[in-house]
């Protein structure tokens, strides 16, 4: 049996460092299925029981040049300025010191090439000891191998100047990487923030004020107007509007009664009230969308394990082609070893993979961060990349693009009042829980009809039911029923024909003989599914109305949307329909993560409507927080934008090495120029992966 444990990784120089650390980690015996996650920091990983001592993992770790140490759940990470980090203070040491060099070139210029090269050497030590540590551990392609094969090179054909000012622009590359992903990780983690520390526990004797930390499942705690809820619960008592924007992304507060579920983290805004706690701070909804943010990061996308893969040989490579131009031409064609053995330097610089491998992974976690703050949620960068690539759509229909429960939609009176006629009905509705029962009460409630008491109320097993009202026997029956037990006059025939051909169903409302009229109901569309259909289609991507109920009422709702339909399905039928619309492309299933389980497993991707359930989370691929359809081409968008942004990172990466190699070969780049090819490329990469952190959702 295999235990999981979590280390933090500090030190880390850019994107390319997890793939070393990984790499030798992997190496461990009993070490399996490593992680490490550049964003947050953090090494995962499985370790058997007999060998069950990280021990061994921290000093692998350690011995590449790196700080470790256990995860505090409870402790929040103190975010330093960065000035106040190792790589500051070191940016800030080497620019005193290439400065002070710089200022004694000019006052005692017969030392000047002695003060570089000692401010070279000086800030090149740490990575010089990085690239020592890393060849010692199996791992000799490293990036600080180049950079330091570089500076020492560039001292020994007397160029003491340019390689103080390449170590000083590497160092401020890193930094800046350094400060990316930390701004991206307070992008996500603010969201832990929002919940209070403290709570008011509801005990016998009164409140009192606890740690939110401390709660446990079943404790009763009270919320007052304006405040934050500590845990995700049931209210218990009163009612009130919740504002959930900062965590689901929705923007108007939703009502909340006794027995509504709240999230931690979210804006009581009107009365006091009281909640049962259902899940501890370690479990709650945020907690949650932080886990499973952190762990989506941490999974590659395919493009990055192929740049992954690409650089492990694009490196050594890099050293290959540097070597054999700095040597062939001065040994084969007279040329001078000076001039070309400084090209070969330059070639190294401008080789770093650094920008190349954090094209990826920076555009991912910008992407995934940027969902995960609008109530989207992706299980890693393969489910973002994918995203984009759906050519169909398949819904579920109950509860996926309709409201989940039936509504009244018609009433027409063929006898008598119909306000009488609802009276009627919905007194005998009034007993059962029945969905359809419960609509005819609901819509006798909007329009303020006052209820009779009803007596002798009988089932009639699938056919209706009937009881006694004001002295009448009122029965709600099914039409066919309805035909058995009274005369329907051709016109009333025509007319429930006419509500059953729009997919609704109809009950007859009879007292005694009489037929008095008949309600129609049906479970509606979202208010946002047709907007969603449009959206989809201008996207180019089709839709599909999966749905186990008859043909017309699944015909009546996909005409209103504009889409196809497949109705009548067992779940084994959606299986096969999910596998005979791939031959259209990649297929998304879109549910509500619980009966649609198998489909959305079976689909290319599935995407769960569940509000934050813990089946919405675990089930599928995605999530849509906040329940809407539009969400899903929103997701879609997304997905396109942040592979946009790849596509443009690469092209950053590998142009400007094209451009400097050209230009290098011609003579013209110096070897402080070369450096900026990296590093000038891991600034626009960077600054271009941000912006996804800003990206309009309304678009």
């Amino acid at each position: 049996m295999a235990e999981r444990q979590i280390l933090k990784v500090d030190g880390m120089d850019c994107a390319s460092c997890t793939s070393k650390i990984e790499g030798v980690v992997c190496q461990i015996p009993g070490v399996k299925n490593v992680s490490l996650n550049f964003t947050s920091q953090k090494l995962k990983f499985e370790i058997d029981e007999a060998a069950n001592d990280t021990g061994q993992v921290q000093k692998a770790v350690e011995g590449l040049g790196y700080k470790v140490k256990p995860v505090d759940q409870k402790t929040p990470e103190v975010e330093l300025d960065w000035w106040q980090t190792g790589k500051g203070r070191l940016v800030l040491f080497a620019g005193g010191l290439l400065a002070i060099a710089w200022t004694l070139s000019f006052t005692v210029p017969q030392y000047a090439d002695y003060v570089f090269t000692f401010a070279a050497l000086a800030a090149l030590t740490p990575l010089a000891r990085k690239a020592f540590l890393s060849a010692r551990a199996g791992q000799p392609f490293s990036i600080e191998t180049l950079v330091t094969i570089a500076v020492v090179g560039a001292i020994f054909i007397d160029q003491a100047a340019e390689a103080s000012v390449v170590v000083f622009f590497f160092l401020i590359g890193e930094l800046l990487e350094m400060i990316a992903a930390a701004k991206a990780r307070r992008s996500v983690q603010a969201l832990a923030d929002l919940v209070p520390k403290s709570a008011f526990l509801v005990t016998k004797t009164g409140t009192r004020e606890v740690l939110a930390e401390d709660l446990s499942p079943g404790d009763l705690i009270e919320v007052r107007p304006g405040g934050r809820i500590p845990a995700d619960g049931v209210i218990a008592e009163g009612q009130t509007s919740i504002d959930e924007a900062a965590i689901t992304g929705e923007s108007m507060p939703k009502r909340k009664i006794v027995g509504d579920s709240v999230y931690a983290g979210s804006i009581n805004a009107e009365g006091v009230i009281r909640l049962t706690v259902e899940k501890g701070a370690e479990n709650n909804m945020i907690s949650r969308i932080l886990q499973m943010v952190e762990d989506a990061e941490a999974s590659k996308a395919p493009t990055a394990r192929f740049i992954d893969n690409f650089s492990q040989y694009y490196t050594p490579g890099v050293i290959v082609v540097s070597a054999l131009i700095a040597v062939i031409p001065p040994l084969f064609f007279g040329a001078e070893w000076g001039v070309w053995i400084y090209k070969g330097l330059a070639i190294l610089l401008i080789g770093c993979p650094c920008a190349l491998v954090l094209s990826t992974p920076a555009a991912i976690t910008s992407g995934i961060s940027a969902g995960a703050r609008h109530g989207l949620l992706m299980k890693g960068g393969a489910v973002l990349e994918a995203i984009g690539k759906v050519a169909v759509v398949a819904f579920d229909k109950t509860g996926t693009l309709t409201q989940g429960t039936p509504k009244v939609t018609d009433i027409r009176t063929f006898s008598g009042d119909e306000a009488v006629m609802l009276v009627l009905a919905g007194s005998v509705e009034a007993g059962s829980s029945h969905p359809l029962a419960l609509a005819i009460v609901e819509e006798a409630g909007a329009r303020g009809v006052t209820l009779e008491k009803a007596t002798d109320a009988e089932a009639l097993s699938g056919r209706g039911v009937r009881a006694q009202v004001q002295g009448q026997m009122v029965t709600i029956a099914s039409p066919r029923y309805s035909r058995e037990i009274a005369s329907l006059t051709d016109a009333q025939n025509a007319e429930i024909e006419t509500l059953e051909g729009e997919g609704k169903t109809v009950a007859v409302v009879l007292a005694d003989d009489v037929v008095l009229g008949a309600i129609a109901l049906r479970d509606e569309l979202r208010e946002d599914a047709r907007e969603a259909m449009q959206k989809l289609a201008g996207l180019e991507v089709a839709a599909v109305m999966l749905t186990g109920d008859n043909q017309r009422t699944g015909a009546a709702l996909a005409a209103q949307l504009g889409i196809e339909v497949k109705a009548e399905l067992m779940p084994a039928d959606k299986l096969k329909q999910i596998e005979s619309l791939r031959a259209r492309g990649t297929v998304a299933m879109v549910g509500d993560g619980i009966n649609d389980a198998p489909a959305l497993a079976r689909a290319d991707v599935g995407i769960a409507m569940g509000g934050g359930t813990d089946v919405a989370l675990e089930t599928a691929d995605a999530a849509l927080l906040h329940e809407r359809v539009s969400d899903v081409p929103t997701l879609i968008g997304l997905s396109r934008a942040t592979m946009l942004n790849i596509r443009q990172n690469i092209s950053i990466a590998l142009g400007l090495k094209a451009v400097f190699l050209v230009t290098t070969l011609f003579g013209i780049t110096t070897l402080w120029m070369a450096i900026l090819a990296d590093t000038g490329a891991t600034v626009l990469v960077t600054m271009n992966a941000l912006r996804m952190l800003r990206y309009r959702f309304d678009r």
